[in-house]
């Protein structure tokens, strides 16, 4: 059976390849082929034998493939962060390396100018003030109201029609 599909498949391949080609698919009547004409079949000759091992490897379980194209891979997961920047060398230092989603909203006070956050990084052991306005590696703060902050993250992804997304860190009590 996997013969048969293998044998049909390369009859229709043949006949897709060399068309492409510009090989004419009857010899000539004329006796003498062509230079061209020959190498190209033995070409894709080979182009064949390797798709047929790729089939059989597919067949067998061994190995698979897949070509999203310009669509959404649906083998990767939803649910990991794909959206996080990729981080190339060390962050620097103090607010401006501070990433939105690492960060925990500790106090909020309130001043003569406003609002301001406490905001702690787990991974640095240290807090840090943020007032409206402070830049963070990924984005920056848009609002601080009584009880919570807005930030507004760049997103790094080419399906959706913002670059940004609307981050929200309420206070717990």
């Amino acid at each position: 059976m996997r013969r048969a599909i293998a044998a049909t498949f390369l009859v229709a391949l043949w006949a897709a390849v060399l068309p492409a080609q510009g090989v004419p698919q009857a010899p000539p009547e004329s006796g003498s082929a062509p230079a061209g004409a020959q190498a190209a079949p033995t070409d894709a000759g080979a182009r064949i034998d390797e798709i047929l091992q790729g089939e059989e490897a597919v067949l067998q379980g061994i190995s698979y493939t897949y070509d999203p194209g310009n669509r959404r891979d649906p083998f990767k997961s939803l649910e990991v962060a794909q959206n996080r920047p990729e981080i190339k060398g060390p962050l620097p230092e103090g607010i401006a390396g501070l990433l939105i989603d690492e960060i925990d909203l500790s106090g909020i006070f309130r001043t003569s100018r406003g609002f301001i956050a406490q905001v702690s990084a787990p991974n640095k052991n240290r807090s840090y003030l943020l007032r409206q306005g402070d830049q963070l590696y990924d984005g920056d703060v848009v609002r601080i109201t009584q009880n919570e902050v807005v930030f507004k993250q760049i997103v790094n992804d080419p399906t959706v029609l913002k670059p940004f997304r609307e981050v929200v860190k309420k206070l717990s009590p």
